[in-house]
Formats: structure tokens, C-alpha cells, sequence
């Protein structure tokens, strides 16, 4: 991919970005943060840090793929198509991971260390373990320790309680195969082996079924105490979103849609979460 002479625009820097990832993991952080009782100006950070992760990640993203998705005939990638040049974006991701090195450290040495450990994860997924069998591996960590990096910076720095990390770990590994398995054909011809690739797509999407189920029903037994009310109401609809994504993934299609279904069964854990006692300590 050389570098074009493309405008850099503000539209096409925000698709660049991943907006959609971007803005939910945004919003869930800040939903966590309140929910558990934090300071206005601590959630505000949380917010602020978690975005300017995100941004990172989504714009190392395009930048490093620059190249395949140029090959490939990506029309939904401005880095990919020349409306953005590599310079630009790779300037935005390298500016928005400085900027989240300086708002994780405001929100306290435990949990900042703890989210940009999250946030180099997801990094190292875009530089080079997607290619690998261990491509599941950042997703789960980089998802189910956001949750205690939130934890850590309430006061008293508390803990997340061990199921709302393990459930963030495996809405992780969902999210990882509803994202991938449109790209499989495209991954495959540009050299991209992670596991989806080794073991297809019907396979990854029926393991991306059981993980989000999975993350669902540990939100809804885990918790000390009887399951709420909401509970059972919370559990069919995640696994009629999950149901819907699955049936659309296995369709063999290149839709969207499954990974957008995925989001929205982590929206609703999000709230089994916050109306649980996920903080300890």
C-alpha cells in the first residue's frame, strides 16, 4: 500500500476508527463504572481512557492491514481504498495510545496498568497473533479484564468478582468469532491464518454461540444470591439475538449483522452486570 494523496477526512477517520466497537465498549465501560457507584469525574475518566483505547486499536487496525485490504478490495476501508493516506491514520492511533497511556494512569497505577495491559493485548492481536491459533487469545483478555481495570479505579480500588471477568473473557471470544468469520475468505487469501481460519466457519460460529450464551448464563447463576426477576427475561433475549446471528453467520453470507447482534448480547450483559454485585471489596 503506497501512500496516496488522499484528503485525510473527518469522515473517513471516524470509519477508520471502527466507530461502532468503538463506541460500544465506550459505552459499557461507563455504564460499568456508574453503575458500581463511581465518581462523576472517575467515570468521565474511564470513559475518556476507554475511547482513546479504542480509537487506538481501531486505527492501528486499518493502518497495519493497509495492505490487505487494499488487495482485497476492501471499499468499506478508507486506508484500503486511498481516501486515507497510512501517515494519517497511523499518526491518529500513535496520538489516541499516547493520549490512553495519560488517562489510564489518571484513574490510579492498578487500573491503569490493568487497562493498557487490555489495550496492548489488542494491539498485538492487530500486529500479528490474528494470524496465529492463539487470535482468540487477546479478545479474551482484553474483554474480560476491562471489567477489574473499571473495578480498580473506584475508590478503595476494589476487584471485579472472578465471573464478571470470566464472562467478559468469553463475550470476548464471541465478539472474536462474529467479527472474523465475514473475512475468512478475504483473511485466507492475504496470508491470515488465526483459528477460525483452521477450523471454518461453521465451526467458529457455533463456538461464538456457546460463548455468548456461555457469558449470559454465568452473569445470571454466578451472582451470589437468587437470580432476579430480569434475569430469565435478559437470558431469552440473548439467546434469541444469539440465535438470529448464528442462523445469519451459518448462512455463509459476508453480513454484518452477526457481529451486531453480538454487541447487542453484550449490551444486555452489561446490565445483568451492573445490577449485580460485581465489585468486591
Amino acid at each position: 500500500m503506497t501512500e496516496g494523496s488522499a484528503r485525510p477526512g473527518a469522515r473517513d477517520l471516524a470509519l477508520a476508527s471502527h466507530p461502532g466497537p468503538t463506541v460500544a465498549v465506550t459505552a459499557f465501560s461507563v455504564a460499568m463504572a456508574a453503575g458500581a457507584g463511581a465518581p462523576p469525574l472517575t467515570t468521565a475518566l474511564v470513559g475518556a481512557a476507554v475511547l482513546s483505547g479504542q480509537l487506538s486499536v481501531g486505527w492501528s487496525n486499518d493502518w497495519i492491514d493497509a495492505e490487505r485490504d487494499a488487495a482485497v478490495g476492501r471499499t468499506d476501508k478508507p486506508v484500503g481504498t486511498g481516501r486515507l493516506r497510512v501517515s494519517t491514520v497511523r499518526t491518529a492511533a500513535l496520538t489516541a495510545a499516547a493520549a490512553c497511556v495519560v488517562l489510564s494512569l489518571a484513574l490510579g497505577w492498578r487500573a491503569g496498568l490493568v487497562h493498557l495491559a487490555t489495550v496492548a493485548s489488542a494491539w498485538a492481536y492487530n500486529a500479528r497473533l490474528k494470524s496465529t491459533v492463539w487470535s482468540w487469545a487477546p479478545y479474551a483478555f482484553s474483554f474480560g479484564f476491562l471489567p477489574l481495570a473499571i473495578a480498580l479505579a473506584l475508590p478503595g480500588a476494589p476487584v471485579a468478582a472472578w465471573w464478571a471477568i470470566a464472562a467478559g473473557a468469553l463475550l470476548g471470544i464471541g465478539a472474536h468469532g462474529a467479527n472474523v468469520v465475514p473475512d475468512l475468505q478475504d483473511d485466507r487469501a492475504t496470508g491470515v491464518r488465526g483459528l477460525p481460519h483452521l477450523v471454518g466457519g461453521t465451526a467458529t460460529s457455533i463456538g461464538t454461540a456457546l460463548a455468548l450464551v456461555g457469558a449470559t448464563v454465568l452473569l445470571v447463576l454466578a451472582p451470589p444470591g437468587p437470580p432476579r426477576a430480569i434475569a430469565a427475561g435478559a437470558l431469552i433475549l440473548a439467546v434469541g439475538l444469539t440465535f438470529a446471528g448464528t442462523v445469519l453467520a451459518l448462512s455463509g453470507g459476508r453480513s454484518r449483522l452477526p457481529f451486531s447482534f453480538a454487541i447487542a448480547v453484550a449490551a444486555v450483559d452489561v446490565v445483568l452486570l451492573v445490577l449485580s454485585d460485581w465489585v468486591v471489596g
